[in-house]
């Protein structure tokens, strides 16, 4: 019994407070060279393109990332990201676009004469790098990832290429022209409202780049180079880019040839003809391209019968937390299921980003990501109506349309209170500029996901331009918020002698939890600093056609409340009683097994099963045998039952049939001979609080085992993290997490270690000493078992491999002798990742 509450404590002490930080990323060269590119209509302009390439770690063939940069940035912007993916196995080329850093050429906005003539003739190159896997003569496997500008590209190369096999664009438009000219009551952006001030950071330099509060402070510490007479007037876009701007930045209003050409770039225009299975990341904090935007593209491409998925993260153009792991996940897991073919679980059709509360331990916001296999759109799965209440109103314009409202300012959002503040903005309104009607307290929460809708009445003379927006009203607490910082401007035209008209609006779609006692505010006003208003003072009466809100939800993205449980505290709490007590009652490590059949063989398994609840089976009759002084590589694609092998290798779970036998003892929940055994699966746990040292010795205490067992001298020269082993755990990076969790491993240096995944997070040198220390703890006589997706990295430090699809065994032996048996698929001789291929039969 003692052995089983040990055992419990352990896994509490390596569950509790598991925080993941950024991966710190292996160092990677790059190859740096410019690349010339013919475009323009006619194909004759001559553009020299400033280029990275970054080789796939492991070397060999690897599926090909295109990494594009935002508006005003460069290739060495994604610098960071593209070492991380090449580090992951992939080969990844950056450029800077046409206009852009050091290329030469101008901006067209991602014009498929221009901008996707550049990227087709960068695929080309890449189809003959000796690095990129081929599909075709001519065809590399690629996929194409970046934010704004640079997810604009990916979605129009993808439409009018169709080598490319995936992408993930981020933060992005569908149509521009409806992105820079909105109109909330649907008429298009010929009746649209001038975004003016997101226009001027387009236009004004045609090259700064547009990244938030953060990018201008930072750019505005270095003097501006002086400009040519041309780069005032034009900034570096082409001549027909800067007269039409000109032309709408003087009237406010778009004219045909403006719509023409900003649809030109606009992938909803094409969306139809793209064939790459496409993940949309939107952010909901970006008064630049809205999720409105993301809607657009994902209907347009799924009715193509393409494969497409839709998630809301934290973050976009005016700030936010902006999820840079998260989102990293899933473009990898995106990448990995149809680039790699890996089987890598990816979101479903729709994800949102929602805020959890603080993590108890470090203060900080935990982000929850509700998901649902149905894309529900704008308009929820269901409607719920709210009543609101209010007389008709006089607003008017004020001369000039100054002094306006604010709501959210491009590029400083953050300064009201929008940077990180779990997606919330400040709004504020102008005396006799606004009308406003309110709901009753709600009497429960209300989950608001989508675009909520209101049917108005607008009293006057001719053309009215209105911004509605809704927001969050908790008397007593806190002043009324707006969520995501947005509002949606319409405009529209009472006829000659009718005195008034009736408009239905959209509002800014957004997902929003309102709490019960507070009340929804549907605020209308005649100004937003953001946009053009008319100069001409004018008056006009505002009131509601339809009391009614209609508020979209989505029932299955419903997130319980989350509070701190007590059993956060309380599990650490109990814990170190429980190791207080076993520490007390003096518990010895468990004598090795007596000589008997197997009990000199680290570890054996016979007919191991496993079924899911289904029926379907996760392990199915695997049986191998893994010796003394062996460094076994456990190989599989995901979904192969590895992890779930490891776990009934450690007692965590029954197997429904079969054996596991370490050192001849079998193998059940809290088994004497499992304290032979150090593993680390699933990712490292520890409280986020407490230094690395102190977890580790909490975590060596709550075995019960004497202290001058742990030898911790040695697990700590293995972890090599110096000062940093008296930090909080908190502070440290993925590769030092990584690497404590392997000394937490090895701590009492086990006769049988268990290690999933060893070296992700860690750096090439990290990386070589780790293959180093795994090879010299088996040369001792113990025996290593390593489960990794690194093949090529297996190939360099396992002695044996066993190789597992869908729960069964495929082979087994010798690294070596695979690699003998196999056919030479190239000069250099097979490899581990062909020969691995071919037994799963997978060479997609």
């Amino acid at each position: 019994m003692k052995r089983v509450v040990a055992l419990l404590v352990v896994l509490v002490l390596a569950g509790v407070g598991a925080w993941l930080a950024w991966p710190s990323a292996p160092e990677v060269r790059a190859q740096e060279q410019r690349i010339t590119v013919l475009d323009g209509p006619a194909g004759d302009q001559r553009v020299e393109l400033d280029t990275a390439f970054y080789p796939p770690a492991g070397g060999g063939r690897a599926p090909a990332v295109l990494l594009a940069h935002g508006f005003g940035g460069d290739k060495d912007g994604m610098r960071a990201q593209a070492r991380r993916l090449a580090a992951d196995g992939y080969a990844v080329l950056t450029w800077s676009a046409r206009g852009f850093g050091a290329s030469t050429g101008q901006i067209a906005l991602n014009s498929p004469d221009y901008e996707v003539k550049d990227v087709k003739q960068l695929v080309d190159w890449l189809a003959r790098r000796p690095e990129v896997r081929l599909d075709g003569p001519g065809d590399p496997r690629v996929g194409i990832a970046g934010g704004s500008y640079g997810g604009s590209i990916a979605l129009m190369t993808a439409a009018h290429d169709s080598r490319i096999d995936a992408i993930v664009p981020q933060i992005t438009w569908a149509d521009l022209a409806d992105a820079l000219f909105p109109d909330a009551t649907g008429k298009g952006p010929e009746n649209g409202v001038f975004k003016r001030m997101w226009a001027g950071f387009f236009f004004g330099r045609g090259g700064g780049e547009i990244q938030g509060l953060g990018g201008l402070a930072a750019r505005a510490q270095a003097p501006a180079r002086p400009l040519t007479a041309e780069e005032a007037r034009c900034g570096r876009f082409t001549p027909d880019i800067c007269r039409v701007y000109q032309q709408v930045a003087e009237t406010g209003r778009a004219t045909p040839e403006a719509v023409a050409l900003l649809r030109a770039s606009s992938p909803v225009t094409v969306a139809g003809r793209i064939k790459a299975p496409t993940l949309l990341l939107q952010g909901q904090r970006d008064s630049l391209f809205p999720l409105g935007q993301a809607d657009a593209n994902a209907r347009a491409i799924a009715a193509a019968g393409t494969p497409v998925s839709v998630a809301w993260f934290d973050g976009g153009h005016d700030g936010g937390d902006g999820e840079n792991d998260w989102l990293y996940e899933q473009t990898t897991a995106w990448f990995g299921r149809h680039l790699k073919g890996d089987g890598s679980p990816v979101a479903k059709a729709f994800t949102v980003t929602r805020d959890a509360g603080r993590d108890p331990g470090t203060r900080q916001r935990v982000r929850v990501h509700p998901e649902t296999g149905g894309y529900p759109g704008l308009g929820g799965t269901a409607t719920t109506q709210v009543t609101l209440s209010g007389p008709d109103q006089n607003v008017a314009n004020p001369p000039g349309g100054s002094p306006a409202a604010i709501s959210t300012v491009p590029g400083i959002s953050g300064l009201l209170g929008g940077g990180g503040q779990g997606n919330v903005s400040v709004s504020l309104d102008m005396p006799g500029q606004s009308a406003s009607f309110e709901s009753a307290p709600l009497t429960r929460p209300l989950q608001l996901t989508g675009s909520p809708t209101v049917r108005l009445r607008v009293s006057g003379k001719g053309e009215v331009t209105l911004f509605a927006k809704l927001l969050d009203v908790a008397d007593g607490v806190q002043p009324p918020t707006l969520p995501a910082g947005l509002v949606a401007p319409f405009r529209v035209t009472i006829p000659e002698g009718a005195g008034s008209t009736e408009a239905t609006v959209a509002l800014p779609a957004v997902d929003r939890l309102f709490s019960a006692g507070h009340r929804l505010r549907l605020t209308v006003s005649t100004t937003d600093m953001g946009y053009a208003t008319p100069a001409r003072a004018a008056s006009y009466q505002v009131g509601l056609a339809s009391a009614a809100l209609a508020v979209p939800t989505v029932a299955a993205l419903e997130t319980p409340a989350t509070g701190v449980a007590w059993w956060v505290w309380a599990m650490p709490l109990v814990a170190v009683v429980i190791a207080v007590a076993l520490l007390v009652t003096g518990r010895n490590r468990p004598r090795p097994a007596s000589a008997g059949s197997g009990a000199d063989v680290p570890l054996e398994i016979s007919g191991l099963t496993k079924a899911y609840r289904n029926g379907d089976k996760a392990v199915d009759g695997l049986s191998f045998r893994v010796e003394r002084g062996q460094v076994l590589g456990l190989l599989g694609p995901n979904g192969a039952g590895k992890t779930t092998t490891m776990r009934m290798m450690m007692g965590l779970i029954r197997p429904d049939d079969g054996e596991i036998r370490i050192f001849g003892e079998p193998v059940t929940p809290g088994a004497p001979v499992l304290s032979r055994l150090g593993s680390f699966v699933e990712g490292p746990g520890f409280l986020p609080h407490l230094s690395g040292r102190d977890n580790l010795e909490l975590y060596w205490a709550a075995t019960g085992r004497p202290a001058e067992d742990a030898r911790f001298a040695e697990a700590l020269e293995i972890a090599g993290l110096g000062k940093a082993l008296e930090r909080a755990v908190r502070t440290y990076s993925q590769g030092m997490r990584q690497r404590l969790a392997i000394a937490q491993a090895m701590l009492g240096l086990p006769d049988l270690l268990v290690l999933d995944e060893p070296t992700n997070g860690l750096d090439p040198p990290q990386i070589r000493e780790m293959r180093e220390v795994l090879k010299r703890y088996a040369r001792d006589g113990r025996t290593v078992i390593v489960s990794s997706h690194l093949l090529a990295e297996v190939e360099q430090t396992c002695s044996h491999v066993v190789v597992m699809h869908r729960g069964r065994l495929v082979s087994a032996g010798p690294v070596s002798v695979l690699l003998d048996g196999a056919a030479r698929t190239n000069g250099h001789g097979p490899r581990l990742e062909d020969v691995f291929l071919d037994l799963i039969g997978d060479k997609s």
